[in-house]
Formats: structure tokens, C-alpha cells, sequence
């Protein structure tokens, strides 16, 4: 990889040095949030005990002892008459512990996972358990997975309860935390966009190369990463957003299908013991119902065909964004889902605008082996929660905008034939532009003047001219 010097290319190696250092900070952070999220809160003394003391005063005699006595062990004792005591006013009753935000009980919600308990087998019929930062076990080694992935869990579903806590709806909350997220990474996914974009600009130029050291590998090798290093261009900078999505996935499948069920989410609410979202539950008689209603109203017209119940609506009190939505069961333990094929449907168009026409076979090849990925979305929608499907909806509209500002329509069209007018000659808001080659270094001794030359035209000058024979004929002496 080379970083990239022209002023045009802002966004090449920053960007991974910016997510290197980002991901160096989280892995940090878990290190010291971990131990203290685990920590176990130490019972505060209640007050009540001293104000029982302070209320009653000494008195002598075995009437005074027992008094005494029984105020030290918080049962007080009525004064004998003509005591000091008699005369001092009654001990406030202890107010009512108030609830966290997110909790049912006052209870501790997070007991320690690790220690003995008599039935190690968990009952199925149990209600879910609540929602906890994993804690680092040398023994398990998924424990020490899940703790290092706690910090961004942690953020994730701190963003949805705020925006859950404002709209009141976690479809809502949903589609506005992914957008939020796409804000934070538009720089970022923008270098992917403009270094794909630059990359199939590149190809008659990588082509040159290929047949001008036919059979050459390294050769090939090192003076594509030098036309790369010339023009300005960061092929990794194209992964860099794919393995961001699939960092991101893993603790948002957790948000929506631990977080969403948890009835108490009091101890994800308040790290390092401060409240920064404040959420009333759903339930306070039911210490079984899910803390927030994942519930969505206004997709409860989806249609089921799994059940006895009516086809229309399918989901009468909303979907359920913390279990999957499936339309109709296809073969046992699988089923086809309405929005995993929405979701396929946007992939396939996103696919299309990234793609170029190209009379290359093999590149024709390799674009038709990535229209199938997005395919691979229907065969996992029973599995998923309806929730990281509307995730990925909103991301995957997202990222056809902002593929649209920069590239246009790209190889969207003709679409079986047909293309409309609205696409022939169309100019993007932000089109990308290939940087101009830098010139070669002038030599130390020479003049500093240098001819700029294309790939073609260097490797037409390599070429050796045939010789011609002479026109003389005869034995030389």
C-alpha cells in the first residue's frame, strides 16, 4: 500500500490509519471498561438504621438497654413514660428505593455467570435472561471473545435506546441509528467507491502491462503497484468498508437478538455507574416482557403464511424486530423472508452500479459471479432477527445514494435491453477523476526536463526492431 500525495485523493491511506487507530482505542477501552463493568456495585449502608438510633435517646436502667437494643437491630421499641424519649419525635419511615432506567426490581440485575449453582441446566421455559457486559473467564474462550466486543455492543445499543426513548418505536430507532452510523462513515465508504471507480479506470492501462510482460508475474506484479503508487489509487482502501460491515454485524445482531429480549437493561444503560439513556419498560408487573417493545406497527401488514392465524395481517400487534420474519416455511427449518428479499433486490441493484460494461470475457466473468452474492441473503432470512434486515435495508438505500452522487447510474443500465432517458448521458453530482501521473524523478547529473509517456507508448519503445538484411549477396572476404 502507498499513501497517497495528491491533493485530489484525500481520503486513500487516512482513512485505515484513522480505523487502525480507532480500532487500537476500542480494543482499549475494552480493556479498562471490562473489569470495571464487571465489578460488582457494593451495597450502600441504608440511612434508616441511623435515624432509628438518632431518634431514640439514652436511658438507664434495663428499659434503656433494651431500647437501645432494639434500635441497633432496626426494630424500634416504644419508650417508657417519663423517659427523654417519650418527648422525641417518630423515626421517619426509609422512602422507597426508586428504580434504575431500564429496570423492573431493585435487585441486582447482573449476578456473577460464573459461579455454582446447584442446576447448571438451564430451564426453557425460563424467562431471558438480562442484559449484562460479558466478563473475561480464562476457561471460556467465547467469554473472552464477547468481552472484547462488549465496548461497541455498548455504543450500538445506547444509540438505539436514545432514539427509542425519543420516537417511541424501534423501527424508527432502528432506521435512524443506521443512518447516523452511515454519516459517521461516509468518508470512508466514499474512498471505496472512488477507488473501485478509479480501478476500472485503470484497466486499459493494467491490460498494456499484462501484455507487455506476458508471463512475468513479479514484473507485472511491481509495475502495477508503481501505477498504482503514480496515479494516486489504494486498492486495499475498497476492502477496508467491507470489513468494517462485517465488524459492525456481528455486535448488531447481538443488540437485536439478546438486547431486544433482555427484560432488565439497566447495567448497559449506566456504564461506569452513570445513566446516559434513560428508558421506562414496557412492563413493570410482567419481569418477563422484554424491557423495550420491539414490536414495529407500521409493518404489521407484512403477510405470513406460517400459522393458523389470518394471512393479512400477519403481525396484528407488529412485527417483531427480535425474531425473524418469515412469509411462508419452503423446506423444514427454512423459510423465505419478505424482507430478506427486498434486501436481495436492493444488493442486486447496488451490484449493478458498481459494475462497468467491459468487452473483457473474464471481466464479464467475475461481474456475473457477483451478481449471485447478493443472493445468498434468502437462504439466512428465517435464521436472522426482522431487525438487522431492516438494517441492512437502510444501509444497503444508503449506499446507492451515495454511490449515485458519485458515479451515476455506472452499469445499472441497459436493463434487459432498455435503457431510459434519464439515464442516457448522465453526469453524476461528484464524478471521480484520475489523478495526472507524476513524473519521474530527474538523475542527479542530468537535465531536470523528463517527457511524460504512456504505458502504451513504453511498452512500444522496449520492443526490439527486426533487422534488416542486407541488400549484399555474396560470400564476405
Amino acid at each position: 500500500m502507498f499513501r497517497r500525495s495528491t491533493p485530489t485523493a484525500p481520503f486513500g491511506l487516512l482513512a485505515i490509519d484513522l480505523l487502525a487507530a480507532l480500532s487500537i482505542a476500542l480494543m482499549a477501552l475494552s480493556l479498562v471498561v471490562g473489569p470495571v463493568l464487571a465489578q460488582e456495585q457494593s451495597p450502600q449502608p441504608s440511612p434508616a438504621a441511623a435515624a432509628e438510633t438518632s431518634a431514640v435517646a439514652p436511658t438507664q436502667g434495663a428499659a434503656a438497654a433494651a431500647s437501645l437494643a432494639a434500635a441497633a437491630s432496626s426494630a424500634p421499641l416504644a419508650a417508657p413514660a417519663g423517659s427523654s424519649a417519650a418527648t422525641s419525635p417518630a423515626p421517619a419511615p426509609s422512602p422507597a428505593p426508586s428504580l434504575a432506567s431500564g429496570a423492573h426490581s431493585t435487585q441486582d440485575p447482573c449476578p456473577d455467570p460464573y459461579a455454582p449453582e446447584p442446576g447448571a441446566t438451564r430451564d426453557p421455559k425460563a424467562p431471558p435472561p438480562n442484559l449484562c457486559p460479558a466478563q473475561p473467564h480464562g476457561a471460556d474462550p467465547l467469554a473472552l471473545l464477547s468481552w472484547a466486543f462488549t465496548p461497541i455492543f455498548q455504543v450500538i445499543f445506547l444509540g438505539l435506546a436514545f432514539f427509542y426513548s425519543i420516537t417511541g418505536d424501534i423501527g424508527i430507532a432502528i432506521i435512524l441509528l443506521t443512518i447516523l452510523i452511515r454519516i459517521l462513515l461516509i468518508p470512508i465508504f466514499r474512498a471505496q467507491i472512488v477507488s473501485q471507480r478509479r480501478m476500472q479506470m485503470l484497466q486499459p492501462e493494467l491490460r498494456a502491462i499484462q501484455a507487455k510482460y506476458k508471463g512475468d508475474r513479479a514484473r507485472i506484479s511491481a509495475e502495477q503497484m508503481q501505477l498504482y503508487k503514480d496515479r494516486g489509487v489504494n486498492p486495499a482502501s475498497g476492502c477496508l468498508p467491507s470489513m468494517l460491515q462485517l465488524v459492525l454485524l456481528m455486535p448488531m445482531y447481538q443488540v437485536f437478538s439478546q438486547g431486544l429480549k433482555a427484560p432488565d437493561i439497566s447495567s448497559m444503560l449506566s456504564p461506569f455507574g452513570i445513566t446516559l439513556v434513560n428508558v421506562t419498560c414496557q412492563s413493570t408487573t410482567d419481569l418477563s416482557a422484554p424491557c423495550i417493545n420491539p414490536d414495529i406497527p407500521w409493518l404489521a401488514w407484512l403477510p405470513t403464511l406460517v400459522g393458523d392465524g389470518p394471512i393479512i395481517p400477519g403481525y396484528p400487534g407488529g412485527l417483531p424486530a427480535n425474531a425473524p420474519e418469515i412469509f411462508v416455511v419452503v423446506i423444514l427449518g427454512f423459510g423465505l423472508s419478505l424482507l430478506a428479499l427486498a434486501s436481495s433486490l436492493l444488493q442486486l441493484v447496488q451490484t449493478r452500479m458498481m459494475m462497468t460494461r467491459s468487452d473483457d470475457p473474464q471481466q464479464s466473468t467475475q461481474q456475473r459471479m457477483f451478481m449471485l452474492l447478493p443472493l445468498f441473503s434468502l437462504l439466512y432470512g428465517a435464521i436472522l432477527p426482522a431487525g438487522l434486515f431492516i438494517y441492512w435495508i437502510t444501509t444497503t438505500i444508503f449506499s446507492i445514494v451515495q454511490q449515485f452522487l458519485i458515479n451515476g447510474y455506472g452499469g445499472l443500465f441497459p436493463l434487459f435491453g432498455w435503457t431510459p432517458r434519464f439515464a442516457v448521458d448522465h453526469t453524476p453530482r461528484f464524478p471521480v477523476r484520475m489523478p495526472e501521473p507524476k513524473p519521474p524523478a530527474a538523475a542527479s547529473g542530468g537535465s531536470t526536463q523528463t517527457t511524460q509517456r504512456s504505458t502504451t507508448d513504453s511498452a512500444a519503445g522496449t520492443i526490439r526492431p527486426a533487422r534488416r538484411r542486407s541488400s549484399r549477396r555474396g560470400r564476405r572476404r
